[in-house]
């Protein structure tokens, strides 16, 4: 047995909602409707003008991810050569370090010991000074070879302007 009470389905709904809406217009014959022709060419050419105009924004925005994308890539490759070569400074004052307090604890005298931290200081000065110019100049290239497809695209979007 099947309920009558049933409530009908969205879709169903939706249908009923257009028929009586459709029903209820005024029925005109729009076939019999002739659009002037200055009417018709204005509509053509707004219709183009609009085609025009997405290809142009489409083209853009695929030139943009395009760079976007080598940006991108050579940011990351350049963040991760930076990253090396932190981690391997890092790893040779660690190592600077434990050698340091190795020599220390074996010094024999005060005198011995101060000699021992005076050197290293020195060492680690020029050490570190040699490990941060590396890394400025490495910082610097990354900087300008990711500004460089940024840089490049823009060029061109000034040429096509001009």
């Amino acid at each position: 047995m099947v309920d009558a009470t049933v409530t009908p389905t969205p879709k169903k709904a939706a249908k009923a909602a257009t028929a009586a809406f459709e029903s209820a217009m005024p029925k005109m014959d729009l076939t019999a409707l002739e659009v002037p022709a200055v009417v018709r060419e204005m509509a053509e050419k707004s219709v183009q003008s609009a085609r025009d105009a997405y290809e142009k924004m489409k083209t853009s925005a695929e030139e943009t991810t395009d760079v976007l994308e080598d940006t991108y890539t050579t940011a990351s490759k350049g963040v991760a050569e930076y990253n090396a070569v932190a981690l391997e400074s890092l790893r040779t004052n660690v190592n600077a370090a434990f050698d340091y307090v190795g020599a220390l604890f074996s010094a024999k005298s005060v005198s011995e010991a101060v000699e021992i931290s005076t050197g290293h200081v020195r060492k680690q000065f020029d050490v570190l000074s040699a490990q941060t110019k590396e890394l400025s100049a490495l910082a610097q290239k990354v900087a300008s070879e990711t500004a460089e497809p940024i840089k490049a695209s823009v060029e061109k979007s000034m040429k096509k302007a001009s």
